[in-house]
């Protein structure tokens, strides 16, 4: 063999050439032959690194447009090799096969290929990278002789252990987190093809491999450690200010975007077919995942003051997100009171100057698309070891509703059953919601019969449960929580059909003089 192919080298292939420079650098100054793929070689090049093309390793150029480069039995016996098994010592020999002791490999950039608007399946097909996830799971299999770095921010770490040589345990994590990668990116594949192609059925295999984001302070409860994971990084919301998260921050500011999310609702021909085409500025609070103050208004800051007066006993350390920009006059609503988050996609300067005087208060800024993303995929839960996928919020079976009482709701009751059923969804069954001029006066959930949980959220409307809607996230078993809701002043119902005493409900309903819509769908939420 030829003198560099005796004391080992290095394969790099980068799509991502940051740092790949320096590293090359340091490994040849350590004594490795560097090998590299056409347009890594030439960036080498260009920065006065030298580098051996991989093609004098396989004997043939790229072929195929580039398809083909690595795959070749010397570039995977100089990685696969046994330096310790003087048997494949021999036949590396025999075969003029060098070792790579160091294999640099980052992928083609699929997951940022298809997550652009307007790309096409061709272009995705292009960036699915085949040598070089091989070239990976190659050199992390072998892991006990070859450094494996399929990360740029892996290389400082490696560099400053070359004088010793890097040890095993490193070699190790390395390889896991090589293995990590070519999984993510075979997942995201799998979801690209199934999303475009397969888009009426569920995925015939759930990959959940999720890349960390960020570790957490702790779990659920301060005993337990916890990090965040996270399938795409710019979904996470910007913290701007205050505390570092908890989950348990993460999983109400998750409830909260869901909330903004203004799910799909019927609406009665008559009145337009759909809510109003001019989207009025919407406030939630949650608190324990549960919505306990939502208000529609003029404004962002009339809408924080109508959702922290709705239920302020609840709110207290609860969290609060808005689908507008927190302003100055939203400043001095939300005012001294105590909250863990405030939540939106944009806030102006005086704003965030008068906020940040909260020490402990995060602020967060998140994409204004998110919400009504989160309702669209694919929602994971787990039970008894086993995980459970389902839609959020399909659209595939068009939620039906019908006015079955004798009096139809009138224009303003219809926008405030809207409003209350689109709240429901997202309170824990069972779930009743009271509301008056688009604001939730009376939310109460996860109660073990709904009779009580009317009687709760109807206790917390108070007066203004008069002339009120209320939705019912499930049917009346019996006439008794209608008449409970009718009892504290609600003037107009919604909730699902499907009790076998549907027709004692309707007739109690029309005794009350209560408008009362059934709707074809029912949001338990456990």
């Amino acid at each position: 063999m030829r003198e560099r192919d005796l004391r080992g080298g290095a394969l790099f292939s980068v799509y991502d050439r940051s740092g790949s420079v320096e590293l090359a650098r340091a490994l040849a100054r350590a004594g490795t032959a560097i090998y590299a793929t056409g347009g890594t070689r030439a960036h080498l090049s260009e920065h006065g690194v030298e580098a051996h093309d991989v093609g004098e390793l396989t004997g043939f150029p790229p072929l195929f447009g580039g398809r083909v480069k690595t795959l070749h039995p010397k570039v995977f016996g100089a990685i696969l090799s046994d330096r310790r098994n003087p048997l494949h010592q021999a036949e590396a020999a025999r075969h003029e096969i060098p070792r790579l002791d160091y294999v640099v490999v980052n992928l083609y950039p699929f997951e940022k290929t298809v997550a652009k608007a307007g790309a096409s399946l061709e272009e995705a097909l292009e960036q699915i990278d085949i040598g070089g996830v091989a070239l990976l799971r190659a050199a992390a299999k072998n892991f006990d002789n070859v450094t494996v770095l399929s990360d740029p921010q892996q290389y400082a770490e490696v560099v400053a252990a070359l004088p010793n040589g890097v040890d095993l345990a490193a070699r190790k994590r390395l390889a896991t987190r090589a293995f990590e990668r070519t999984a993510e990116y075979d997942s995201a594949i799998s979801r690209y093809l199934e999303a475009g192609m397969l888009a009426s059925e569920l995925p015939g295999s759930l990959a959940l491999t999720v890349p960390l984001a960020k570790p957490l302070r702790y779990g659920e409860n301060p005993q337990q450690r916890a990090a965040f994971y996270l399938a795409r990084e710019e979904e996470l919301p910007e913290q701007l200010h205050g505390k570092a998260l908890s989950y348990n921050n993460l999983l109400d500011l998750d409830a909260c975007l869901r909330v903004l999310s203004r799910a799909r609702v019927p609406f009665p021909p008559e009145f337009g077919g759909a809510r109003e085409a001019a989207k009025l500025p919407r406030a939630a609070i949650v608190k324990h995942t549960v919505p306990c103050g939502v208000a529609e208004s003029a404004t962002v800051a009339q809408a924080v003051s109508a959702a922290l007066e709705a239920d302020p006993i609840s709110a207290f350390g609860g969290i609060i997100a808005v689908d507008g920009t927190v302003d100055a006059a939203t400043a001095d609503a939300l005012g001294e009171f105590f909250l863990e988050i405030v939540a939106a996609p944009a806030f102006d300067d005086d704003a965030l100057a008068r906020l940040r005087r909260k020490k402990n208060l995060r602020i967060m800024r998140y994409r204004p698309e998110l919400p009504a993303e989160l309702v669209a995929e694919l929602e994971v839960r787990s039970a008894l070891g086993g995980i459970l996928a389902q839609d959020t919020d399909p659209a595939a079976t068009p939620e039906l509703w019908k006015v079955v009482s004798k009096r139809a709701p009138s224009a303003d009751e219809w926008r405030d059953l809207a409003f209350a059923w689109e709240i429901v969804r997202y309170v824990k069954s069972n779930g009743v919601v009271v509301v008056k001029g688009r604001s939730a006066r009376g939310i109460c959930a996860g109660q073990t019969n709904r009779v009580s949980a009317v009687q709760i959220a109807g206790e917390r409307a108070g007066a203004y449960a008069r002339g009120a809607a209320c939705a019912s996230d499930g049917f009346f078993p019996f006439p008794d929580g209608l008449l409970a809701a009718a009892d504290a002043g609600c003037t107009a119902i919604v909730a699902p059909s499907g009790s076998i005493r549907d027709a004692e409900v309707i007739a109690a309903a029309d005794a009350r003089g209560v408008a009362l819509v059934f709707s074809s769908y029912r949001f338990f939420l456990h």
